[in-house]
C-alpha cells in the first residue's frame, strides 16, 4: 500500500538521515556528535518539508513504563521544537533502537515505523526502512529479533532494574555494531539490494532508502528504480535530499 504524504510546497525539500548511533563510544564523542546533528537539524529546517530518520538514531533505546535512557537533551528538545513548527518528522526504529513506544508519538508528535513503509510524495513513489533483517541470509539476527521484537520478552527485560537492563543493552549493542569503513557495495550479493529487486518485480518505487550498512551509496535496481543508502554520522555524515523529484547524496561538514 502506498502511503501518501503531504504534497510538498514550492520550494520545499524532504531530508533522510540515519544511524547516528548517540550514545557511542563514549559520553564526550556522543556530545559532540549530538551538537552536530543539532547544527544540520538547524540548517535544513528552513527549507524542510518532512524529515525522515532512518534507524539507529540511538546506539541503544528502552522505554520503561516511566523512564527513558538518560542524555540527549540537546536532541530530543530540538525534534520538538521543528515538530512544535510545523515540520513533520518521521521515525524509522532500527536494530539497535526497536524498543520504541509511545514516547515519540506522545511526547514529540513524531510518527514511528517498525517496518518499510511506502510513500507518495508529488508523484514520486519511496519506500523506506531501516533495512536490518531483509532479504536472504541473515538468520541469526531474524532469530533474534524475533525474541527482541516478542511482548512477552519485552515485559521480562521491563522488570529488569535500569542499571541492570541498560548495562546487559549497552554491551550487546557494542558486540553487534558493525563497521562499514573499507567495504563496497556488492549488488550481487546486498542482500537489502535482493530484497529492493523483488519488491520491485511486484510494485514500482522510483527509491529505495535505507540505512544499516553504514556506507553511502546509489545504485540502479530496475528501469528507472535506485536503490539509496544514507550512510551514517559516526564518521562520514551523509544524507539524502528529495528535491522537484530529483535524490541527492549530500555530506554535511
Amino acid at each position: 500500500m502506498i502511503t501518501t504524504f503531504e504534497e510538498l510546497p514550492e520550494g520545499k525539500k524532504l531530508y533522510f538521515a540515519s544511524d547516528f548511533h548517540l550514545g557511542v563510544p563514549d559520553y564526550q564523542s556522543s556530545l559532540v556528535r549530538e551538537r552536530r546533528i543539532i547544527a544540520w537539524l538547524d540548517n535544513i529546517k528552513k527549507d524542510a518539508g518532512g524529515i525522515f530518520l532512518v534507524g539507529d538514531i540511538f546506539d541503544f533505546w528502552f522505554e520503561y513504563k516511566h523512564t527513558i535512557p538518560k542524555g540527549f537533551t540537546r536532541f530530543l528538545g530540538k525534534l520538538a521544537e521543528i515538530t512544535d513548527s510545523g515540520i513533520p518528522v518521521i521515525l524509522f526504529t532500527g536494530n539497535h533502537d526497536m524498543w520504541m513506544f509511545d514516547y515519540f508519538p506522545n511526547e514529540l508528535n513524531i510518527g514511528v515505523y517498525k517496518t518499510t513503509e511506502s510513500f507518495k510524495v508529488n508523484g514520486v513513489k519511496i519506500l523506506i526502512g531501516h533495512g536490518d533483517g531483509l532479504g536472504p541470509g541473515d538468520r541469526a539476527y531474524k532469530f533474534y529479533k524475533k525474541i527482541f521484537t516478542n511482548k512477552f520478552c519485552q515485559k521480562l527485560f521491563e522488570w529488569l532494574h535500569p542499571n541492570l537492563g541498560m548495562a546487559i543493552a549497552k554491551y550487546w549493542s557494542g558486540k553487534s555494531r558493525v563497521k562499514g569503513e573499507g567495504k563496497s557495495l556488492e549488488a550481487e550479493a546486498e542482500w537489502l539490494i535482493q530484497y529492493c529487486r523483488q519488491v520491485e518485480s511486484k510494485t514500482h518505487h522510483d527509491f529505495y532508502i535505507f540505512g544499516h550498512r553504514h556506507i553511502s551509496a546509489e545504485l540502479e535496481i530496475g528501469s528507472g528504480a535506485k536503490y539509496v543508502n544514507i550512510g551514517e554520522w559516526v564518521d562520514q555524515c551523509t544524507f539524502a535530499v528529495l528535491d522537484n523529484g530529483k535524490l541527492e547524496l549530500q555530506t554535511y561538514s
